[in-house]
């Protein structure tokens, strides 16, 4: 069941599938580890942005999405929950347990890596 830690949703593995099933274009679903945990197995679909670079891509997070953040184990993207809700987008959820918890399907290699702002806002659309 969601529940709130420090102000962030959270999500486990089974809300994690129903928000991927029912993709409403509400929902952005960003993974911020690391390229080569990416390439190692992600989510398919799912773009990588990585934590170190949200802060240059901030200014292109929208007030009117809510962005669910995917890392191993869940702290890298509880942190950039809380960093996000500090730049004023309240509309984040962290998957907790992260990767580390997922059981669905895994991609390997590369897929999807938004490196800019301009990547970022396409995106979203």
């Amino acid at each position: 069941m969601p529940y709130e830690l420090e102000g962030v949703n959270q999500v486990e593995t089974e809300e994690l599938k129903e928000i991927l099933e029912n993709d409403d274009n509400e929902k952005v679903i960003l993974d911020v580890r690391e390229p080569e945990e990416y390439e190692a197995g992600h989510i398919p679909g799912i773009p990588l942005v990585p934590m170190h670079t949200i802060p240059e891509l901030v200014e292109a997070f929208r007030e009117d999405k809510e962005y669910v953040l995917i890392c191993r184990s869940g702290n890298r993207s509880q942190k950039v929950s809380l960093f996000l809700k500090a730049n004023g987008i309240e509309r984040v959820t962290n998957f907790n347990g992260g990767m580390l918890s997922w059981d669905g399907d895994i991609k390997a290699g590369k897929e999807h890596h938004l490196k800019s702002e301009k990547e970022l806002t396409e995106w979203q659309k």
